[in-house]
């Protein structure tokens, strides 16, 4: 058990409930009846089976911030990084703030932010290693770093930057409510710490001594309907209609009365600023993911051409036509979907522990994603090894019954391809990141699968018969319908996209001002770019140019549209403003980050910025 000194002043220790028995989300406070067998077990923390008697320990516990209090003094910061031993990149509770007004009349006001254990915990149903628990001891959500392989997708889904991942041991972990303390009746670290009395503790919807509030949210902070979290706000002085941030995310907090009460609503922050090409801010994390995504989309589309192609009448695309090619192309795709998952797989903190992505089948789409693209790539190599190479079966199996086998194993790729598109898809519908969270990205995954799909074998086949010295105009005049058909599909979301973005506003509408402006140039060529590729495609499959230069011209087309396809899906991953909070001018800021590895200030360890060697 932790140790209680014997001067604990009264303040460090937990106020008894006041007796309510819903939350102002109507879910129940006391979260498991206490006959429950799973009541009096031991929590093991430090290998210690006491068991505590607090009377409360079964009912949901949340802080409680008065931001009229805070000094931003960063005593909370402090006290849970000394508990919890954390390197300077690393912070489980952070102090941000806005601001507004103008002088002399300026105000600001300071928010401190942990993980806020929340009723629906989105980083427990999207982690797929199931390293997330929600304890019914004090309704804390607990996380194994042990149990993670550093995947990160939990720090997208959530709002209030509460998972932290660590990318030198490659691995998330994050608040933990300090139920060592709480065991023996103490707040938090944080809490106790708090200078001002503005950051306390208890069972939830019971508020501190001297406090008249307990608002579901202030200026800043995201909405409470995506999580429900366990957070109670005071907020009683009056503030400007309009909070800025001082970080580089471009919004501003705006005053509205809605349904009677008043609130601060994100919008754009109005600032000019210069269109750019910002080409080396393309780069990111998530670079692997760009390649993967992209991969596994074109294969699966060039896996659904050779497949459909001969029942649509392109006999040339039938294995008995050109069995060397057909083979050798069906290996390519599964050499290259295999480079797709070995970077996806070192996309990981913890690469080794890639099988861990299985684990939550029933919640994460994450683990769904990655069960629907390892069924399809099993599909793909026993059917190029069941076409290719029957021999290795029969001296197993009967011939007539390898024979039989080839069409269900086929079938079995071309549903279990876009399947895993579509589980790839709802990965990025994440309420947390509203640039993400459109229909625009199944559009987008869709369409780079016949796109790129169709092309991939077009360009190829292309290449075969020219060297054969027969004709590839017919294939390609009827492969460009499927083609051109993806990157309208592409063009047709995006402008869907961008016109939903503005009309809702806050951070989506944010990440597009960010897409016209900082990435202005880049974003053009893209969009340049599609349009093309669909005129290059077009004139070529109207124009009928054939042999050598046919197959020249339609390699350059199949490079601009690549070209194009990547720099819309690194732009995809780049542009993307959680709905997160506020940071301050220095901490949790991403201009301020950018300048300290441009500076070399991110080389001194105490600034908390990792140079950029440490983060590929």
């Amino acid at each position: 058990m932790f140790k209680v000194r014997p001067e604990e002043p009264s303040y460090a220790f937990v106020p008894p409930s006041n007796g309510a028995e819903l939350n102002q989300h109507g879910k129940p406070i006391q979260l498991i009846n206490l006959n429950d067998p799973l009541a009096g077990v031991s929590l093991n923390i430090n290998s210690d089976a006491g068991i505590s008697e607090n009377p409360d320990r079964y009912k949901q516990h949340g802080f409680h911030f008065t931001s009229d209090n805070c000094i931003a003094c960063h005593a909370c910061e402090a006290a849970c990084s000394e508990k919890n031993d954390l390197p300077a990149h690393i912070s489980f509770r952070s102090v941000g703030y806005v601001e507004g007004g103008t002088y002399p009349d300026f105000k600001r006001m300071n928010i401190s932010m942990a993980c806020n254990h929340c009723d629906d915990p989105v980083c427990l149903k999207g982690c797929p290693t199931r390293a997330y628990t929600k304890f019914a001891e004090y309704g804390a959500v607990l996380q194994d770093p042990d149990i993670c392989f550093g995947c990160g997708y939990c720090t997208w889904v959530c709002p209030y930057n509460a998972p932290q991942l660590d990318p030198i041991k490659g691995q998330v972990s994050k608040c933990n409510m300090c139920v060592d303390r709480l065991e023996v009746g103490l707040k938090p670290a944080c809490a106790a710490a708090c200078l001002a009395g503005a950051l306390d503790f208890g069972v939830i919807e019971t508020a501190p001594a001297n406090r008249v509030q307990t608002k579901l949210e202030i200026p800043g902070f995201p909405t409470p309907d995506i999580t429900h979290p366990n957070i109670r706000f005071q907020q009683v002085k009056e503030l400007p209609r309009e909070m800025r941030r001082t970080d580089t995310m471009p919004l501003v907090y705006v005053k509205k009365e809605e349904a009677g009460k008043t609130r601060y609503v994100p919008q754009v922050a109005d600032k000019k600023i210069e269109r750019k090409w910002s080409l080396k801010k393309l780069r990111s994390r998530e670079d692997p993911l760009v390649l993967f995504t992209l991969i596994t989309q074109g294969v699966v589309g060039a896996f659904l051409t050779l497949f459909f192609g001969p029942m649509f009448g392109l006999e040339v695309l039938s294995p008995a036509a050109h069995p060397v090619a057909y083979s050798a192309l069906l290996f390519a795709l599964l050499a290259l979907e295999t480079f797709g998952l070995y970077t996806s797989t070192m996309h990981l903190g913890k690469p080794h522990r890639f099988y861990r992505a299985f684990n939550n089948l029933r919640y994460s789409p994450v683990s769904r994603e990655v069960a629907g693209v390892a069924v399809f790539f099993n599909a793909l190599g026993a059917y190029a090894l069941l076409t290719t190479f029957p021999s290795l079966f029969t001296w197993l199996l009967p011939e007539h019954f390898v024979q039989t086998l080839v069409t269900p194993v086929a079938w079995l790729g071309v549903v279990s391809g876009p399947v895993a598109l579509y589980a790839m898809h709802k990965i990025y519908r994440i309420r947390a990141r509203p640039f993400w969270n459109h229909w625009q990205v199944l559009s987008s995954f869709f369409g780079s699968m016949l796109t790129l799909g169709t092309l991939t074998v077009g360009v190829v086949y292309a290449a075969v018969l020219t060297a054969q010295g027969q004709s590839f105009t017919g294939l390609l005049t009827v492969l460009v319908w499927p083609m051109a058909a993806g990157l309208v599909l592409e063009g047709i979301g995006l402008i869907a996209h961008a016109r939903d973005l503005k009309a809702e506003g806050a951070e989506g509408a944010a990440a597009h001002l960010e897409q016209r402006t900082t990435f202005g140039n880049t974003y053009l060529l893209r969009n340049i770019g599609i349009g093309v590729g669909l005129a290059l495609i077009g004139a070529l499959a109207l124009a009928g140019v054939d042999g050598s230069l046919g197959a020249a011209l339609w390699m350059l087309a199949a490079l601009v549209i690549v070209a194009t396809a990547l720099i819309g899906r690194a732009l995809f991953y780049v542009l993307v403003i959680p709905t997160t909070m506020p940071g301050a001018f220095f901490w949790r800021n991403k201009g301020f980050e950018q300048h300290a590895r441009e500076t070399g200030l991110a080389n001194m360890p105490q600034v908390g910025v990792l140079p950029e060697s440490a983060l590929h």
